[in-house]
């Protein structure tokens, strides 16, 4: 079933076989037996890439939650904390805010493996709701979901970064309205916070152009030191080159714009121990 999971995941049989260290023919053999066993073709070429089948589809959630009932089967019989503790969050938060959290785990938990996956906020919420991640770590409006605990762990600001010779070094804080004309550096499509700035601009009629699109944070603050527009980022990203003069960073002032780093799980994840002890640290906060 792990295998079965990994290629669907991955979408080939040579990179399932790379992630769970297996020869390319056992993960043949074994997807062969899968199928035989069930009386079904399970995955279908599509291009370069397997896809999965009806049948595929229908047997995947079945897989993921026995993968998840031997893990926990496992930590149960042998009462040890160890094993991965998979995380998804944003590039933010995994650059800027997670480090001595990840830090102080280590110390306790120093045989836990932990993955990080970065990604944007509607697949982090999905993948915690179907397991496939453990927890994860969004910045957001105030979230809730039915499927889903939520901790809020703390307010972030987010600010118009500009170079030091932009206009807005003569204000103390941006409003919509003073972004008429210019030239907007975005960050990827599906990132929250891009969403709510392009909303608020477009219900209020302004005419910005958004000219450059990166996924990487690095990247549109280097564009933005020099000169080639401005941007919408969390605080906590460029404090440290506010700080060095290096850009000017001002609160994007609108009534809709309150967004808090949270922490999201599943209401049917089993707890164990390594678990638990990653939610305390952000208990004791």
């Amino acid at each position: 079933m792990r295998t079965f999971h990994e290629v669907a995941k991955s979408g080939s049989f040579t990179r399932a076989a790379e992630n769970l260290g297996y020869a390319q023919s056992s993960i043949t053999t074994q997807i062969q037996r899968l199928e035989e066993s069930y009386g079904a073709v399970l995955f279908e070429r599509f291009g370069r890439s397997m896809r999965l089948t009806l049948a595929g589809e229908s047997l995947l959630p079945y897989a993921k939650e026995m993968i998840r009932l031997h893990e926990e089967s496992k930590e149960v019989v042998s009462r040890q904390t160890k094993g991965t503790l998979t995380i998804g969050t944003i590039e933010t938060l995994t650059a800027y805010y997670l480090p001595p959290y990840l830090q102080k785990y280590r110390e306790r938990f120093p045989d836990v493996s932990i993955m990080i996956q970065p990604a944007n906020e509607p697949f982090i919420i999905e993948s915690v709701k179907d397991g496939t991640l453990d927890v994860g770590i969004i910045l957001d409006p105030p979230f809730a979901d039915p499927e889903l605990h939520t901790q809020v762990l703390r307010e972030e600001e987010l600010v118009i970064i500009a170079s030091p010779e932009h206009r807005f070094n003569q204000l103390s804080k941006v409003k919509a309205g003073d972004m008429n004309g210019e030239t907007l550096i975005l960050t990827e499509d599906g990132c929250t916070y891009r969403a709510m700035l392009l909303k608020a601009l477009r219900s209020s009629q302004i005419d910005c152009k958004p000219s450059y699109e990166f996924g990487n944070l690095e990247a549109i603050k280097q564009c933005v030191m020099y000169g080639l527009g401005i941007a919408l980022l969390p605080r906590i990203a460029v404090a440290d080159d506010i700080d060095k003069k290096k850009i000017i960073g001002l609160p994007f002032v609108h009534p809709e714009f309150r967004f808090y780093t949270q922490l999201i799980y599943s209401k049917k994840k089993w707890q164990s121990k390594a678990f638990v002890g990653f939610m305390d640290l952000f208990e004791a906060e």
